[in-house]
């Protein structure tokens, strides 16, 4: 649960205008500061930043969620080809030899 003023700094800076990572930051501050202190219920740093996002979420704060992981670029080109090389069609090398 976050304190008092942890929520009245995030309500501050939103009327400012900071971006909701910043007012977000203010609770995962106090998760950080409570891991710290062995008092909060974060086993790890990652968690605890976890949690004063999740807790940013619950008062309101607009924060983004995970940023997904790019795939590979797909392969079709060497379905259609069944794994052969492709041939070079443009330029003078083909048509000019003799």
């Amino acid at each position: 649960m976050p304190t008092k003023s942890t929520r009245q700094s995030a309500r501050r800076r939103a009327q400012r205008g900071n971006k909701s990572s910043t007012q977000a930051g203010a609770y995962v501050r106090e998760e950080m500061h409570k891991f710290k202190r062995g008092r909060g219920n974060a086993q790890s740093r990652k968690q605890a930043v976890a949690i004063g996002l999740s807790e940013a979420r619950e008062d309101g704060v607009r924060v983004k969620g995970r940023r997904k992981r790019k795939s590979a670029p797909s392969r079709s080109w060497a379905s259609a080809s069944k794994g052969k090389p492709r041939r070079s069609t443009g330029g003078r090398r083909g048509s000019a030899r003799k």
